[in-house]
């Protein structure tokens, strides 16, 4: 008999969470494809070292993006997503590549919550360049619809950076 009482339960019940989850799905956050493009200035030196990181409005580390520079002991030098990061590898494993020279342009593409733009929510660029002035927060840009395809000057290493959906 409660095997029964069960069985009745679930052909009410499972169809109705089934239902809420329908009605629901479009209310599921959705993500869009952003392709940054960081251009360095024409700074005389090294390769630089640049780890590119989301914040929220309160300029609190949220997500590594992408690290220029494949050895970590320099890591050191990226000093705001460094303490932010914890430097741990799961924050930048799979998100590495090699150092950018000046006037290079380094675009990368990820996938961000539709959520996080128009949010507050901040790209920001740390950059170092060996015998060089380290340089966190090396350009700050917040995640608009407007500020889409319009470049914003950094204030050291980084010449520009310019985002699009």
């Amino acid at each position: 008999m409660p095997e029964l009482k069960r069985r009745n339960a679930l052909k009410t019940w499972l169809p109705a969470v089934l239902f809420a989850g329908l009605v629901t799905l479009p209310a599921v956050a959705q993500a869009r494809e952003v392709t940054i493009d960081t251009q360095l200035s024409q700074y005389r030196g090294d390769g630089a070292y640049l780890a590119i990181y989301l914040t929220d409005a309160r300029g609190v580390y949220q997500q590594t993006l992408w690290v220029a520079g494949k050895k970590s002991k320099y890591y050191k030098h990226l000093s705001d997503w460094e303490r932010g990061s914890n430097r741990s590898r799961a924050e930048y494993d799979g998100l590495t590549g090699a150092s950018i020279t000046q006037g290079e342009t380094l675009q990368i593409s990820v996938n961000l919550d539709d959520a996080l733009i128009d949010s507050g929510y901040q790209i920001r660029v740390d950059a170092a360049v060996e015998d060089m002035r380290d340089r966190p927060a090396d350009i700050i840009v917040p995640i608009t619809t407007d500020g889409a395809g319009k470049p914003v000057n950094g204030q050291g290493y980084v010449q520009s950076l310019t985002y699009t959906f």
